[in-house]
């Protein structure tokens, strides 16, 4: 009967998987999850957070617990399988097609990523043991704020601290201790993290933000939306579905800009201000760098950048709940 029920849902449209999983399999399924075509998990114990999302043609069956985090991402054409647990904390990404042995446990802390392409091994063996070959099983264990770049691969029994970058392709034998860069076949360390992270002052935050909406101006908004933009006084206006747009940076220390005259025309805000607050009768869609929140809308734009913020600048932006 398991097994039909798994079936059902692997091919339940996707607005509907959720529902199913909660009858189904008894699995706690948070606020807004989005399960794609063709995807579906099959363990002992399911737990989904907040906001996350498991990609069409992802497939995860273990036969112990299976736990993500709030606004995780598993990409598509992931494969998880084994007979122990997975757990994923919040904020965490696993990228297109990686594969994940599970025999013994993988843990992946909070604000950590797996790219394109990774492979997380439990357990090693081929040539028979009864005939003296080895045999390894160890559970791998990932930590907080670890990026593990496109094609890197971890052996079983491997812990990886926290703050850790491992560049692509790197194959990971043996633990990284926190705080480490490592690369390579094997992956050694060639530097810390602390040497590589600037210390961000409201100026060199004001000026990330600056950066930020300009990439998304040529990118998102030109080259992809193909959309004519006027840039002016450190602000950018267009139309878009019918309906005026302005994108404006609230800085730190200087004077915020002008949101003009028109209750009509939409601001999109990306704001490193502490305590900023949009003004009366204006239709503002804030986005916080201080306290990584925004309000949730429908509106495209912001989707858009907020969306570009964590794809391309690994900003990872919370809704605000208003029952809080």
């Amino acid at each position: 009967m398991h097994t039909l029920f798994i079936a059902l849902i692997l091919l339940a449209p996707p607005p509907f998987k959720p529902w199913l999983m909660r009858v189904l399999l008894g699995a706690r399924i948070g606020r807004n999850v989005r399960i794609g075509w063709f995807a579906g998990i099959s363990a002992r114990h399911i737990a989904i957070g907040d906001e996350s999302d498991i990609r069409a043609l992802t497939f995860i069956s273990c036969h112990g617990d299976v736990i993500i985090g709030r606004y995780s991402i598993i990409s598509s054409f992931v494969l998880v399988y084994g007979a122990a647990d997975l757990l994923i904390g919040d904020h965490s990404y696993i990228g297109p097609q990686t594969f994940i042995n599970c025999d013994e446990s993988v843990s992946i802390g909070n604000y950590s990523a797996l790219g394109a392409r990774c492979m997380v091994y439990t357990h090693g063996s081929f040539f028979p043991y009864t005939e003296g070959y080895w045999v390894k099983f160890g559970p791998v264990t990932i930590g907080d704020y670890v990026w593990c770049a496109a094609g890197v691969f971890i052996h079983p029994g491997v812990t990886i601290g926290d703050h850790v970058f491992v560049n692509s392709r790197s194959v990971v034998t043996r633990d990284v201790a926190s705080g480490d860069v490592v690369e390579g076949f094997p992956a050694q360390t060639v530097t810390s993290m602390n040497r590589l992270k600037r210390n961000m002052s409201p100026r060199r935050r004001d000026a990330a933000a600056r950066q930020i909406l300009d990439h998304f101006v040529d990118l998102g908004l030109q080259r992809e939306l193909r959309l004519d933009v006027v840039q002016r006084d450190g602000q950018v206006t267009f139309r878009y579905r019918r309906k005026q747009y302005r994108l404006v940076c609230i800085p730190a220390d200087d004077d915020p800009p002008s949101f003009g005259d028109d209750p009509a025309c939409r601001v999109v805000a990306l704001v490193t201000r502490a305590d900023w607050a949009p003004p009366a009768g204006a239709t503002v869609y804030p986005l916080d760098l201080m306290t990584c929140r925004t309000p949730r809308s429908d509106d495209p734009i912001h989707h858009a950048l907020r969306t570009f913020l964590m794809r391309y600048y690994g900003v990872q932006i919370e809704y605000i709940d208003p029952a809080k």
